[in-house]
């Protein structure tokens, strides 16, 4: 049973004889922040005090003595101006735990009314390793599928793979150019990644070349501004103060911004020009942009031999890519990668002009959006596709396939207008039903608050990121099991697989346990730590409950069959069997504006309800047999609580730590 539900049902009802139409009254029905004042409160007097005019306790005490809530509520009592406070009935709670005892879902219904979804996330350029930047969007959309299949939707899961495009014409570039034939028999995908980066960078320098004059004229331009501005005397009137005070700080930001992008774009050319063997290949292939778009073209138009090259390298590189998924043990339905869409896209440009939606503008395809003072392209004046193609005709072959209700985008805040774009274009080829949600996500960042990179400057491979998360987390492991007081209890291979399971999990939930939209900062110490809202920490405890079991060699599975009644006698205790009932509420919470970062905030708590009681209550040496077997059931449904809440977040336990 979901408490808050229920009792938002009950208000429901009471308010009714108060107001018409009470729904948007409900959701100031929310758990206590202070259990002093009791476990959940209503906060709706103050707002109807002022609709209907009368004061605001006289109106919470009409709503409490029509609320018919005696069956699962102590007497709800009214505080200060109008708060409505309950406290769940002891025996009540006692009996909701008893009957979720046995079952695997703890008492979590599914929904009513199951939807159709389509998540479409991780989405990496097979072309190239998968790097930090890819851990959010794997990690969050894997949590999302497994909580919203939890809940009894149908969930398809569809990995975009950029299988496809300009990344396929560097590789193709440099494998005819530069490949080093040992190097490539030796490791297919490595040396594609070299020559990958080769290409880019020889593309970057030769465009920053002729765009860097622009770019430094711009600049000195914002800093005569700038000085401008500052050399303004300063003006009596107050209002006028404050505007050109904030005009100051936007001008010293835009300065700012632009330095540092002058600032990026001559340090890459200096790693150009100051290495010669680069220096050379820059000399040796000026028009290096072009002839990768050449290759592309080739590619996109079915040149055999660039075929054939793409078909050789597309295995290894998705074989590699897979390894990183199975340590994640995260898994996907389709894999409908760009290259899938790429026979579709004709014919959803000719669609779009039949029916006068897309227009041609200077040689170019496009769509004008309501809103937008800038088209959607959707064919360049030279005949090539764009993504926002390929997005259109993937939106088309889901709806035509899957018919789902919602189609959610687990994709980083950059592309916020492109989506933006993409469904209001969807809308207007009339596809208006479907839910489309960008479900957007900051950016990792190291200790210098900039976006997480090794010391050369690159971006952290994702492997490597891993790779040292279990180092780490092994160290943890085996100083926590050196430190315990009767000697270590793990043997090396326990402790590596620990480890293994520790390290993975540190990664995700560190991710997880962020609110989504906001940026993070990277650090390994912190992830692997034993105290604080971090996996290793609810792993610790999961594995705490189970050591319980095992020193007093108790049979779970009968322990959860058993009749006797749970004891609530501890504040301890009864404050952790509440928390227990509101995992559906913590679930169903998270997938209101899909937030992972909610079920998470729900385990730390449980873990820390937890070690209250533990520290408190003795439990295989409780004062009678009766309180031990209660204490005993409710380690087992806190350890049930937590196992569950961190399966949906794709995260193991481990028994012993």
């Amino acid at each position: 049973m979901n408490i808050l539900v229920e009792l938002r049902l009950r208000f429901h009802q009471a308010l009714r004889t108060v107001v018409d139409d009470p729904t948007d009254l409900l959701d100031q029905v929310v758990p206590a922040q202070d259990p002093r004042f009791g476990d959940y409160q209503a906060n709706m007097a103050m707002t109807l005090a002022n609709r209907l005019s009368q004061p605001q306790r006289k109106v919470a005490e009409q709503i409490v003595q029509n609320l018919q809530v005696a069956d699962l509520c102590d007497p709800p009592e009214v505080a200060g101006p109008g708060f409505i406070n309950l406290r769940l009935r002891d025996d009540w709670l006692a009996a909701q735990l008893q009957r979720i005892s046995t079952d695997p879902r703890l008492g979590v219904s599914p929904v009513d009314d199951p939807a159709t979804f389509v998540l479409d996330y991780s989405s990496p350029n097979v072309a190239k390793p998968m790097h930090v930047g890819h851990i959010r969007s794997t990690v969050i959309g894997d949590s999302l599928y497994r909580i919203l299949r939890f809940l009894g939707h149908r969930v398809i899961g569809d990995n975009h793979l950029g299988d496809w495009g300009t990344q396929f014409g560097m590789i193709l570039y440099g494998y005819k150019h530069f490949r080093d034939p040992s190097q490539f028999a030796q490791s297919l995908v490595k040396e594609l990644s070299r020559l990958y980066k080769l290409v880019n960078q020889l593309v970057e320098y030769h465009q920053i070349r002729q765009e860097l004059p622009e770019l430094q004229s711009q600049f000195a331009q914002r800093i005569e501004v700038l000085d401008q501005q500052q050399a303004v005397a300063p003006s009596a009137d107050g209002a006028e103060q404050k505007r050109a005070a904030k005009r100051l700080r936007n001008l010293k930001k835009q300065v700012a911004e632009m330095r540092d992008k002058v600032a990026a774009a001559e340090k890459k050319l200096a790693e150009v020009e100051e290495s010669p063997e680069l220096c050379r290949l820059a000399e040796q292939h000026p028009n290096i942009g072009s002839a990768v778009l050449e290759e592309t073209a080739r590619l996109h138009a079915g040149d055999p031999e660039n075929l054939g090259l793409w078909h050789d390298f597309l295995p290894a590189c998705r074989q590699e890519i897979q390894k990183i998924y199975d340590r994640l043990d995260v898994r996907f339905d389709y894999e409908y990668g760009e290259s899938f869409y790429q026979e579709r896209l004709a014919e959803v440009v000719a669609r779009l002009r039949q029916r006068g939606l897309a227009t041609v503008s200077d040689g170019a395809v496009c769509l004008f959006l309501d809103g937008f003072d800038a088209p959607m392209i959707i064919q360049k004046s030279d005949g090539a596709y764009l993504y926002a193609t390929t997005d259109l005709a993937t939106i088309d072959f889901r709806m035509q396939t899957f018919q789902p209700d919602a189609i959610l985008y687990v994709v980083d805040h950059r592309q916020h207008e492109h989506f933006q774009k993409l469904f209001a274009a969807a809308r207007l080829v009339g596809y208006e039903r479907v839910d489309l949600q960008h479900v957007s996500f900051g950016t990792v960042l190291g200790n210098d608050g900039k976006p997480y990179k090794t010391r050369a400057g690159d971006t952290v491979g994702l492997e490597s990121l891993l790779d040292e998360a279990v180092r780490r987390a092994h160290a943890v492991v085996a100083a926590n099991d050196d430190a315990k007081p009767d000697g270590p209890e793990l043997d090396d291979d326990q402790r590596r697989h620990i480890a293994d399971v520790v390290g993975h999990a540190a990664i995700k939930y560190a991710d997880l346990c962020q609110n989504r939209t906001s940026d993070y900062k990277f650090d390994y110490d912190k992830m692997v730590a034993l105290e604080g809202n971090t996996a290793t920490y609810m792993q610790y405890s999961y594995a705490r409950t189970q050591s319980i079991f095992g020193k007093g060699q108790i049979d779970v599975q009968r322990l959860r069959t058993l009749d006797s009644p749970l004891c609530l006698q501890h504040p301890t205790e009864r404050a952790l069997g509440l928390q227990v009932l509101r995992l559906s509420e913590a679930i169903a919470e998270a997938v209101v504006d899909y937030r992972p970062n909610i079920l998470t905030g729900y385990l730390f708590d449980t873990a820390k309800r937890f070690s209250e009681f533990y520290q408190q209550c003795q439990v295989l040496k409780a004062e009678s047999e009766a309180l031990r077997t209660s204490r005993l059931r409710l380690c087992d449904l806190a350890g049930q609580a937590i196992r569950l809440g961190l399966e949906l977040l794709g995260i193991r336990v481990v028994e012993k730590m």
